[in-house]
């Protein structure tokens, strides 16, 4: 009586197992169908460094971070962060549409900043990869000639 118990335990749970393998690609392919169908921007940068060289003390270093909206849905830039009061930056106020560029200026002062410099840049944006750091790196030298 317990081998008829236990073979047809045994048939009930094989069934089970059956039907949810066999429903388990549907679901699957639901998945993707949704992400695919998914509204978000996505911002991808040509490059997040930038490499100025060498500045005389006083010299302006500046450069235009470009980039692409890959997403499907408006890109909006919210905000652009630097790290002190010697680093300026313009973003784009209107939103950046699917497929189209952007562009962000990074004004770098070396007034008073003397040696290595890595200045950090923190955009915020609606988009699915919410935060980029961009990097302006260089050296600043000190012309003046000790008297």
């Amino acid at each position: 009586m317990f081998k008829e118990i236990k073979r047809i335990h045994m048939k009930r749970l094989f069934s089970i197992l059956l039907a949810l393998v066999a429903f388990m690609p549907v679901v699957a392919q639901d998945q993707v169908t949704l992400m695919a169908n998914e509204k978000a921007a996505i911002i991808n940068f040509e490059k997040t460094e930038h490499q100025f060289g060498k500045i005389k003390e006083g010299e302006k270093a500046e450069y235009v971070f470009k980039f692409k909206n890959t997403g499907n849905a408006p890109l909006i830039v919210t905000d652009v962060n630097v790290t002190c009061g010697c680093t300026a930056a313009e973003k784009p106020e209107a939103p950046v549409m699917p497929g189209s560029e952007g562009k962000i200026k990074i004004v770098f002062n070396s007034a008073g900043k003397v040696g290595s410099q890595n200045r950090t840049i923190t955009v915020s944006t609606n988009a699915k990869n919410k935060i980029t750091y961009l990097k302006m790196v260089g050296e600043v030298i000190n012309d003046k000639k000790a008297e």
